[in-house]
């Protein structure tokens, strides 16, 4: 598939996390410390919205059962051999390329 668009990067403001529909997969792209981050948006546990959990430093909440996650590796905190699936980002002036590989 190779990078897709996701966003425009002012669409995701330094320490929040936001869900894209990319090419049909839900994408949570967080902003930590102005570097951004790409992870499977969906929880592990029962499938929850990880792009609409609170970001604390590198860790997003799942909203749901409160599932966490470090937005840099993908890895389950709770669980560190278990992880979602974590994309490259690519940006090209103000936008934001997800490679879905």
């Amino acid at each position: 598939m190779g990078f897709e668009r996701a966003a425009r990067q002012d669409e995701i403001p330094q320490g929040q996390i936001r869900e894209f529909q990319v090419s049909g997969k839900a994408i949570a792209i967080a902003n930590v410390g102005g570097k951004l981050f790409a992870i499977n948006s969906i929880c592990l546990h029962h499938g929850g919205p990880l792009g609409e959990g609170d970001l604390d430093g590198t860790v997003v909440t799942c909203p749901w059962h409160g599932w966490q996650y470090d937005v840099t590796t993908g890895r389950l905190i709770q669980q560190p051999d278990a992880a979602t699936q974590c994309y490259a980002i690519e940006l090209r002036g103000e936008d934001v390329f997800v490679d879905l590989g």
